[in-house]
């Protein structure tokens, strides 16, 4: 057995181990090791910040030899070298100083660079470089891994929207038969949902601070009262591609965090609702499950197909919201200026989204995996002729026929209804000849209103 079976069979973690497979771009930015890299890549750029600063004199400005050895430090960081910070780690008990010394070690390769060594990690906290570090790998989540996913589900839902937009089906209101729909209006209502919190998700700023261990630039103004720190400060966030928290105490308050949280909960919560639904249409029939050759479906059951697809994509959703919730509960709370349970906390964001990324690729195979069963969508329709009745009492309102509900809540309320009894009740009514020949003629296949046209006009809804 490989090394890498071994650790797939012995991992703790389902993410690590079981469904390895499915995260490894999550892997790559979210463990461990990617959270070295990107500690790396934050000390880098405080110290090319103040490298020929105008008002730091003590670090002069960078060659351009030097300015690229760094820029490869950075991005050729690899996994020997997360390892090798690891080691260092083991004698410090601190991963942020781990990386300050590996970078020193660095620095010290290169003649040109070994006196000013100490200018790495200049006057800064370790939650400097942490809240930067989360920053980048939560902004890098959520466009490199995340929305691409979300695309995917838009896309694949919007096709089945348009596609099925006039097949009639049964609505099932409280569990019971109502008015009818079509299943791309169904469907339609879903990714209509899904953009308007994908939106939301894509317009948080992520934010980030670096002004040390309370965040007054304390030590930095008694070293260089002269040197204009919050501006340099919001510079070389900025240059990150992040937005400037100017108020912070010695951590960066997380509350982007929270609403990242929140945001990836309310997407989880309207896939979760689908997911539920989607199985019970493959319960009902209207939804029929595609062969796989050589699956089983129970291990005592020959005939079985299930759904299980949606039923993981549920299951996982769940794990994945409760994380998102305690993340986003309690990262915005802190202890004073400073405690370091958020520390241990952050450390399962990987996980967060890694079981979002479950669950979406999970619903996304479940639908590869369905198509709609029309003549078991026509006959739940055709013994459901009491879903006219709303229609009938409607138009017996408009021409003042009294008591119209009342008449056909005892005509269809609890009972059956067939086709001809719902046509004698109308034919007996005092209605506009135009009017009364409307509704013999409506059917429940025919009683969608505009569900049609919502569903095809999703396309222009983005």
């Amino acid at each position: 057995m490989t090394s890498n079976a071994m650790n797939a069979l012995t991992a703790l973690s389902p993410l690590d181990g079981r469904y390895a497979g499915r995260l490894t771009g999550l892997r790559d930015l979210c463990s461990e090791a990617g959270l070295i890299r990107h500690r790396v890549v934050v000390e880098l750029a405080w110290f090319k910040a103040l490298a020929g600063h105008p008002d730091f004199t003590a670090l002069p400005a960078l060659s351009p030899d030097d300015q690229q050895f760094l820029d490869r430090v950075g991005e050729e960081f690899g996994p020997d070298d997360a390892e090798a910070v690891k080691k260092i780690e083991a004698g410090t008990n601190h991963d942020v100083k781990a990386v300050e010394y590996w970078l020193k070690q660095r620095l010290d390769e290169r003649p040109s660079l070994a006196p000013f060594s100490e200018f790495i990690h200049f006057a800064c906290t370790s939650e400097d470089i942490n809240n930067l570090s989360w920053a980048l790998i939560i902004r890098r989540a959520v466009v490199e891994q995340l929305d691409p996913l979300l695309a995917r589900l838009d896309d694949r839902l919007q096709a089945m929207a348009t596609e099925h937009a006039a097949l009639p089906m049964l609505s099932r209101t409280h569990g019971q038969t109502a008015s009818p729909t079509t299943l791309g209006k169904e469907i339609a209502n879903v990714v209509f949902r899904l953009r308007r919190q994908r939106r939301q998700l894509d317009q948080i700023e992520i934010t980030g601070k670096i002004n040390g261990a309370v965040g007054n630039f304390n030590a930095h103004l008694a070293a260089c009262p002269e040197l204009d720190w919050p501006d340099l400060s919001r510079q070389v966030v900025e240059d990150l591609g992040l937005i400037w928290n100017p108020y912070t105490t010695q951590i960066e308050p997380h509350d982007m965090i929270a609403e990242v949280a929140h945001a990836l909960m309310r997407i989880n919560t309207i896939l979760l609702d689908f997911a539920r639904d989607a199985w019970g249409y493959v319960s009902l029939g209207y939804f029929r499950q595609k062969l796989v050759e050589g699956e089983v479906g129970s291990s005592t059951m020959p005939h079985k197909v299930n759904p299980i697809d949606f039923e993981n994509g549920e299951g996982n959703l769940g794990l994945a919201n409760a994380l998102l919730d305690h993340l986003g509960g309690k990262l915005p709370i802190s202890r004073f200026q400073r405690d370091l349970t958020d520390s241990t906390v952050q450390r399962s964001l990987g996980s967060a989204f890694g079981y979002c990324s479950l669950a979406w690729q999970s619903i996304l195979r479940g639908l590869d995996r369905i198509a709609p069963a029309p003549e078991r969508l026509a006959e739940d329709l055709d013994e459901a002729w009491e879903v006219l009745a709303e229609a009938v009492q409607t138009v017996m309102r408009l021409h003042g026929i009294p008591e119209p509900y009342e008449k056909l809540k005892a005509l269809t309320r609890g009972q059956g209804i067939d086709r001809e009894r719902i046509r004698e009740f109308i034919a007996g009514l005092d209605l506009p000849e135009a009017d009364r020949e409307r509704l013999l003629a409506l059917t429940p296949a025919d009683y969608t209103g505009n569900a049609a046209d919502m569903a095809r006009a999703i396309t222009r809804h983005s």
